[in-house]
């Protein structure tokens, strides 16, 4: 198995995973395009010390953007919904704002 920091790249905050997080216990994450479910469920569970009822991923396409004259396409990435035991401490981001 990969490093769980190399596994579970960033969170993703947005008003979706926001109201995801706070009604149905499913945090959302950056994730790398190479890992799979198994391997993301033992990453989280190491690294937020919680216990992973499932996972879903999606694949997300690189949307073409422009620069000046210049065109380029943002590179493919990848999503995972985690979604948290019942009981277990829901995941913060962030202490203090």
């Amino acid at each position: 198995m990969k490093d769980a920091y190399h596994i579970i790249l960033k969170p993703i905050i947005t008003e979706k995973s926001t109201r995801l997080k706070e009604k149905n216990r499913v945090v959302c994450f950056q994730v790398a395009s190479r890992a799979n479910k198994t391997e993301i469920k033992k990453a989280v569970e190491q690294l937020f010390k919680v216990k992973v009822e499932s996972v879903r991923t999606q694949n997300e396409v690189g949307k073409w953007r422009r620069v000046g004259r210049g065109q380029g396409q943002r590179s493919d990435w990848k999503k995972a919904y985690v979604k948290l035991r019942e009981g277990e401490k829901m995941i913060e981001y962030f202490e203090a704002v």
